[in-house]
């Protein structure tokens, strides 16, 4: 299990100062308090880490010890996914953007170029999947890497091996939910929503579209076909720090136990046995252009292991 960013923090603040962990935490929490819990304990952490005289700017970190808000972040990953360069239009002007995921032996992130000289150098193939690259004076935000006009981005000939390549998600307390968080959250069910359908593909399983209502449903891949009916729920998670609304797929849906999904009295029952659940949800937290607020997209359900989270209690 991957730390969040306040259990992140307090062990750099420790390491750096030579304080004990909880001498750390002391101090944070007497911060909070001073600022009558106008604060996060993440800001706190910032606050008593600049009162300690700690900075990490121009310091090579690992992927691991990034945190959002950092300046001047220096790291070195290995490409391991290089995306398409996507142009949009701002200011009726057309820009580029491009984006990558880099890893090292403790995470993976994923990085984001705006300048067009950095993003030369993938398009003449000088940077591709498989190099090591050294990043220098860039800035963390929402989990990810940007890099503007000041920083920098070369080749390295350091070699390294056993990289992170899965998907890295870190437990943390809804609360402390930020967008682009690969979040895993436990959580009680406290409102369930009628079920919407959509339809896929039968072949790459993408969304497909209706022409005009007609009938006929058209995949982007595979041109007209025969498509398959999904189903999504919106849900409320509340863990006691906050709730947030979440969007769970066919596919997880039966964990909850809403299997009678067009059956409006059995789904009705249904519905209220998921409420007052505990689970254990996994996904990534978006916006929602439509409310403007955060929300959670679930992709992996559990239930809760009451021996693993006594061993869990009993170990902090």
């Amino acid at each position: 299990m991957v730390e969040g960013n306040y259990e992140r923090m307090i062990e750099r603040i420790s390491k750096s100062s030579g304080l004990e962990k909880e001498e750390v935490e002391r101090r944070i929490e007497a911060k909070i308090a001073k600022l009558s819990g106008l604060i996060s304990k993440e800001g706190a952490a910032q606050i008593i880490a600049a009162e300690l005289g700690i900075s990490f700017d121009n310091e090579r970190l690992k992927i691991n010890e990034l945190l959002p808000g950092m300046k001047k972040v220096n790291t070195l990953g290995k490409v391991i996914n290089l995306f398409p360069i996507r142009t949009f239009t701002r200011n009726d002007r057309q820009h580029k953007v491009a984006n990558m995921i880099i890893a090292d032996d403790t995470s993976n992130i994923k990085v984001v170029l705006w300048d067009t000289n950095h993003i030369e150098l993938i398009e003449k193939g000088q940077i591709s999947e498989g190099h090591v690259v050294e990043i220098l004076n860039a800035s963390a935000r929402d989990n990810e890497i940007h890099l503007g006009s000041f920083s920098e981005i070369k080749l390295s000939n350091e070699m390294l091996e056993n990289v992170v390549t899965e998907r890295v998600v870190r437990e943390k307390k809804i609360s402390d939910f930020r967008v682009g968080d690969n979040a895993k959250a436990r959580a009680f069910i406290v409102q369930v929503f009628e079920p919407r359908y959509f339809y896929v593909c039968s072949e790459c399983k993408k969304k497909v579209s209706n022409e005009e209502g007609s009938g006929n449903f058209v995949c982007q891949e595979h041109g007209s076909i025969s498509p398959e009916k999904r189903a999504l729920v919106n849900i409320v998670l509340d863990d006691g720090t906050e709730t947030i609304r979440a969007v769970l797929f066919h596919e997880n849906l039966a964990k909850l136990g809403l299997t009678e999904l067009e059956n409006p009295n059995m789904l009705l029952q249904q519905k209220e046995n998921a409420l007052g659940k505990e689970m254990i949800f996994s996904g990534n937290v978006r916006m929602n252009k439509f409310f403007n607020t955060p929300e959670f997209i679930v992709d992996s359900v559990q239930e809760v292991n009451v021996d693993e989270l006594i061993e869990k209690l009993e170990k902090s």
